[in-house]
This record gives structure tokens, sequence and C-alpha cells, in this order.
């Protein structure tokens, strides 16, 4: 079958990906990706037109997953490059060693996860949902897969049971000291988000999470240079508490506490 397609869309992404791999595994994989969309869309196998849009519109992007997904199955070099300071899409991770000399803090990491969570190790029915782990970067990975290249994160993470918690303010806690899920400790870099860790005055051995805006890395060029960025930050409390009215106040307590002679002032 004679395919029809844009040479700009279709025909230089396959020159690229034929230095890649052998021809006769490129045109068997084309055979493949098309037994595929017929097999996914059984209504269409027979329109001949809509089969080859369809397979010049997506072949490109399933065979770059195959491509990985066999650079992946191959495995890394053994020799893995670690760094103390990393920039991925914007974002500036630290380890906590290279943290401890320096004045700003780019060690902690936050990852949103769909897990399973079980009640005890007798829970027969298991509940399966986002969850929240919080950590701080030990070590930056640099794995190479021949062609292309994975930083991970090595991370303590926060025990969620014994060094989490949410205080009456809404403000999330953690126990620095308390680490858990010590057999999963590696995450991708673009699976998490930066996060800072502060400690808290009125709780003694914990650290109020605050989470703030990426700085922006690519026009920066030291720490000490913000530019001209327009920053957005995230509420840090997970809820306003409710708190008397002023009415209500004034109820309990009288008029003990309200001057009197001072004109009163009206602010918009």
């Amino acid at each position: 079958m004679i395919l029809s397609f844009p040479l700009n869309l279709y025909v230089l992404p396959c020159l690229r990906l034929q230095n890649l791999i052998p021809k006769e595994t490129f045109f068997a994989s084309q055979r493949e990706h098309m037994i595929h969309i017929k097999t996914t869309y059984p209504k269409f196998r027979k329109r001949t037109k809509w089969l080859e849009d369809k397979h010049n519109s997506t072949f490109i992007q399933w065979l770059h997953f195959k491509i990985e997904l066999r650079w992946l199955a191959a495995g890394p070099s053994m020799s893995v490059p670690s760094y103390r300071s990393y920039l991925i899409n914007g974002v500036k991770f630290n380890t906590k060693a290279q943290d401890d000399v320096r004045t700003v803090q780019n060690s902690g990491v936050y990852l949103l996860a769909h897990t399973m969570q079980v009640a005890s190790a007798k829970d027969k029915n298991p509940i399966v949902c986002n969850m929240g782990f919080y950590g701080v970067i030990q070590e930056i990975w640099d794995l190479d897969y021949q062609k292309f290249r994975i930083p991970v994160l090595r991370c303590d993470w926060i025990d969620n049971t014994s060094g989490l918690v949410v205080d009456e303010l809404g403000f999330t806690l953690v126990d620095l000291s308390k680490i858990g899920h010590r057999n999963d400790q590696f995450v991708m870099a673009s699976q998490v988000k930066q996060v800072f860790y502060v400690d808290d005055p009125m709780h003694r051995g914990w650290s109020v999470v605050l989470s703030m805006p990426n700085r922006e890395y690519n026009n920066v060029i030291s720490d000490d240079v913000l530019g001209d960025t327009r920053i957005e930050c995230e509420p840090f409390t997970r809820g306003i508490p409710n708190v008397d009215t002023f009415d209500d106040l004034v109820g309990e307590f009288g008029n003990e506490n309200i001057r009197d002679g001072c004109e009163d002032i009206w602010i918009d």
C-alpha cells in the first residue's frame, strides 16, 4: 500500500529515526503500527484513507515510544555521574549536603503519587488514591540510556504515619527525622515539585512546609538575581480556620478593649 503524507510532517522525522534503527526494523515497525491501528479501531479497518491519515499522524510518536522502551529494557550505563546541583525545567535542585553549605534551600521535594493505602498488614480492602509524600534530596544521579538521559533523585522520604501532621491552622508540619519508605527512595526529577521546610517555633523538631513558585533560571546569572519576575504564591495552609466575628468578641468581653473618643476611619 502506498501512503500519502506531507513531507515535513512525516518523512523528515522518519528519516531521522531510520538513523537510529536498521531499515528492515523500521519498515517492519510501519507494518506493525498499521496492524495496531486496525486492531484498536476495528470499525475503520476497511477505510483506507482514514487508516493512512491515522498512521501518518501517530506513527512517529508510537515508534519513539517503542524505541525508548527498547533502550529502557537494555538498562542504563553502569557508570553513573552524580551531581550536587541539577537544573531541570527551570528548577534548580540541590542535595542536602549542598544546602548545608549554602544560604539557600533547594533540597526539599514533594511527590503526588497514585498509590495503594492499607490500614494494616491484615487489611484486605486497600484503597487506591492520590497521596502526597515529602522528602529531602540526598543524591542526584543522571542515568545514561545511550540515546537519552534521565535524572533521578534519591530522597529521604518522611514517614506519613509518624512524621506528617496538619495543625489546627491548616499548616502541614513534617518531622524530618522520621524517615520511611527506605525501599523506594528514587524518583524522577520531572515528577517532583520543590518545597521548603521552615523550623516551627511552636513545635520543636517539626518544620512547616512552604510551597513557592519556581524560579526561572534560564536567564538568571546568579542565585542573588531574581529579575523582573511575577510571583504567584500558593496558599501555605489547606484552609482558613473559623474565627469569631467582631460583634461576638465584643459581646463576650464587653467594651473593656474598646477606646473611647476616637474618630472612626473607614477603609475601603
